[in-house]
C-alpha cells in the first residue's frame, strides 16, 4: 500500500481554516491543491479531470463566496459521480445534511476544528481511499476467463477458483500469447514463431502441449478450438 499516491482538493475560503487544514492534509496524503471558493474548486477539479489526473478526495466547506460548496459538490458530480467527499462546515444544517446522506462523504468537521477528531477522521479516510484504489488496481489486472478460471497479468498465474494452475513452460506461454491476442484467431503458424521461435517444429509437438494445456481447463476450458485455422479465447467476463 506504500505505494498508492494520494491527492486531495481542498477548498476552503476561510485563510486560517485553510491554512490549518493543508497542513494536517500534507502531513497524511502525498499532494494537496488548495482552492478559495467552490467557483476556483470546481475549475480546479475539472481541469484535473479533464487531463486523467482525478482527486481521491474532496475536502471543502459548504458556506462560501461565489459557488458554495453544495453547488460546487453538484457539479462535481455531474462529471464523477463516485467521487468521495469530506465536509467541514460552521455548523451542522439538516437541510444539507439530508442532501449528503446518499453521496460518498467519508466524514463531516464543524468548526472550530478539533485536531484530534479531524487526524482520525483524515487517516480514516486515507485509509479507506487507499484500500480502494488497491482493490481497483487487483481487478484492473486480472482477467476473468469464464466462471471457473481467472488470469493474473502481474503474476501470469492462472487461476482454477482462486488455486493456482501449475502449468509448463511450453503451457504458460501459449497461454499467454492466447491472452495478449484474446478474440483473435492465432494459427498454429504463430504459436510456433512465438513460443518456440522455430517453424520447423512439428504440427505434433504443438499440440501435444496443447492438449495438456487443455486437459488441465477440462472443468470450463475456455481456449476454442478452430479446426484447420488454430485457437482463440474468445473473451472475457467483466470482474
Amino acid at each position: 500500500m506504500e505505494n498508492i499516491f494520494t491527492r486531495v482538493l481542498l477548498v476552503e475560503d476561510e485563510d486560517i481554516a485553510r491554512k490549518t487544514l493543508g497542513f494536517y492534509l500534507n502531513t497524511i496524503f502525498d499532494e494537496v491543491v488548495v482552492a478559495c471558493d467552490g467557483e476556483e474548486g470546481f475549475n480546479i477539479f475539472e481541469e484535473n479531470h479533464d487531463n486523467n489526473t482525478n482527486f481521491d478526495l474532496v475536502l471543502t466547506d459548504l458556506k462560501m463566496p461565489n459557488v458554495d460548496g453544495m453547488s460546487m459538490i453538484d457539479k462535481i458530480l455531474e462529471i464523477l459521480p463516485n467521487q468521495r467527499f469530506i465536509i467541514v462546515s460552521a455548523h451542522k444544517n439538516e437541510d444539507d445534511l439530508l442532501k449528503l446522506i446518499n453521496l460518498r462523504v467519508l466524514g463531516y468537521f464543524v468548526k472550530p476544528l478539533n485536531i484530534d477528531t479531524m487526524m482520525e477522521l483524515l487517516q480514516k479516510a486515507k485509509e479507506e481511499v487507499t484500500e480502494e484504489k488497491v482493490k481497483s488496481q487487483k481487478n484492473n489486472n486480472l482477467l476473468k476467463l469464464n466462471n471457473t478460471f481467472t488470469y493474473d497479468l502481474n503474476s501470469e498465474n492462472l487461476y482454477e477458483n482462486n488455486l493456482v494452475v501449475k502449468l509448463s513452460k511450453k503451457e504458460s506461454d501459449i497461454l499467454d500469447v492466447l491472452i495478449k491476442n484474446i478474440g483473435n484467431l492465432i494459427t498454429l503458424e504463430e504459436f510456433k514463431k512465438e513460443v518456440w521461435d522455430d517453424l520447423s517444429i512439428s504440427d505434433s509437438s504443438f499440440r501435444t502441449v496443447m492438449k495438456r494445456l487443455k486437459d488441465k481447463l477440462k472443468e470450463d476450458d475456455f481456449i476454442i478450438s478452430q479446426k484447420g485455422f488454430g485457437y482463440k479465447i474468445e473473451k472475457t467476463l467483466s470482474m
